[in-house]
This record gives structure tokens, C-alpha cells and sequence, in this order.
């Protein structure tokens, strides 16, 4: 019995990591252009305007996990080389 209430909550952990992992909670209702360093950058989500949310922005979110809402990568030429250095960084991670 112990082992199955261990085993349910294990994949409710697991399954609230998921969750959490790709979904911002909140959409960005604001946004800065103002440069972030890097080094402090986890992951990102890019936010579209209209498809649930009002604005398009860049969600990058710390190494702490807080949001930080960015300006949309079509409107600024280093949230866009952000965006590809993480994706570069989290393939390599992956393999």
C-alpha cells in the first residue's frame, strides 16, 4: 500500500514538472529591451501575440526561475542569438 501512494506521488511530481517546464503561468503584459546577461538564462518560451495572450515577448526565464519579459525576437537582433545559443546549449545537454 505504501509503495503505490509512493509511486502516485512520484508521477504527480513528475507530471507537475512537465507541466511547468513548457507553460508560462502567466502571459508577459509588458515587455523591456533592456540586455540580460546571458549567464543567468535557463530556458526561454516565445510568447505570440493572439494566441492567448495579448502581446508577443520572450520569456526567459533564470537559472532561480524568475520571468523575465523581453522584448518578441523579431523585434530585437540579440534576443534572437539568445534564443539560438540556448537552443544549441540545450541540444548538446540532451545528448
Amino acid at each position: 500500500m505504501a509503495s503505490r501512494i509512493a509511486a502516485l506521488l512520484l508521477l504527480g511530481v513528475v507530471c507537475l514538472g512537465f507541466a511547468t517546464a513548457e507553460v508560462l503561468v502567466d502571459c508577459c503584459l509588458e515587455t523591456t529591451d533592456k540586455r540580460v546577461p546571458l549567464k543567468i538564462i535557463d530556458r526561454h518560451i516565445v510568447q505570440e501575440a493572439g494566441q492567448g495572450c495579448d502581446i508577443g515577448a520572450t520569456a526567459f526565464i533564470t537559472k532561480i526561475g524568475k520571468i523575465l519579459c523581453i522584448s518578441h525576437p523579431s523585434q530585437e537582433e540579440w534576443v534572437r542569438n539568445y534564443i539560438k545559443y540556448l537552443e544549441r546549449n540545450n541540444k548538446k545537454n540532451k545528448a
